[in-house]
């Protein structure tokens, strides 16, 4: 493989699309024949070694196993997925994937119990050219890959504490917020997630009209608070602040209703939905 010039730089996607192209020439395939083998179009197989485009996890799961490069792609892949977010979240995104503890607290679902289709929509703004369309698919395929962690070998003891607003304001499709309550409700049961709902009966809060809380430590100890409104976030390292953080995270847990009556606050808003 070509390696970058002295004093460059390769992004994570330029480094996985030149590893695709090296195991396929390497293994003696044109793109047509890779393509006709693996179901997969042509051009896109095509920008994905260009570094054009990201794709979802499980094509680089597919093709790690044609190539039997074990999880060669998967892991460039979990790199190149940072490149889909903007400089200022990058440094947040790899504290969030080392990290041990997580404290969330936000008013909308939050994007790590997000369903793809939610998702979508959620990231949907307007689309004017056809790439607007792609950067969507883009960040809608890292934020899926942001949820590996909750599911990893060994993975972070995580509590969300989601506003009752976010489940009164549903998809605008019946069919996708259907599935997304049933996300919600199955990844609660997972043994390191604790999902806890803040009902308006709760009243006025220290968070109310500010955004989302996040609040990561990591396996030395050390702690950050995270927040985010609605076009900018702050990574908060000073220990001090990070410090007051938690204070108004756990007044927000004493206030929020106990894990088994949040899901059957969930269980009930689902039956509002069912067919």
């Amino acid at each position: 493989m070509a390696e970058p010039a002295d004093g460059e730089r390769e992004s994570g996607r330029a480094v996985l699309g030149r590893t695709l192209r090296y195991l396929r020439e390497k293994a003696g395939k044109s793109l047509g024949q890779l393509a006709e083998e693996t179901g997969y179009d042509k051009s896109y197989l095509c920008r994905l070694e260009s570094g054009e485009r990201l794709s979802k996890v499980t094509v680089m799961e597919d093709l790690d196993s044609y190539y039997g490069a074990d999880d060669l792609l998967v892991g460039l892949w979990k790199l190149a997925r940072y490149d889909a977010f903007k400089d200022k979240y990058k440094e947040y995104m790899r504290l969030e994937a080392a990290a041990r503890v997580m404290r969330v607290y936000t008013p909308d679902v939050p994007g790590l119990l997000q369903t793809e289709d939610f998702a979508r929509e959620v990231l949907s703004g307007p689309q004017a050219t056809e790439r607007d369309a792609e950067a969507v698919e883009e960040q809608v395929a890292a934020r899926m890959g942001r949820q590996l962690l909750l599911r990893r070998n060994s993975p972070p003891n995580v509590r969300f504490i989601i506003d009752e607003l976010a489940f009164r304001r549903p998809s605008a499709s019946a069919e996708t917020w259907l599935g997304q309550l049933r996300h919600i409700e199955s990844t609660a049961d997972l043994p390191n997630v604790v999902v806890q709902v803040l009902p308006f009966a709760a009243g006025v809060h220290q968070l109310m009209g500010r955004g989302s809380l996040t609040l990561l430590w990591q396996a030395d100890g050390s702690a950050v608070a995270y927040t985010e409104g609605d076009s900018s976030g702050l990574l908060i390292d000073d220990p001090e602040d990070a410090l007051r953080h938690r204070l108004s995270y756990d007044h927000l847990r004493d206030l929020a209703l106990t894990p088994s009556d949040s899901l059957t606050f969930i269980r009930d808003v689902l039956k509002e939905y069912r067919p």
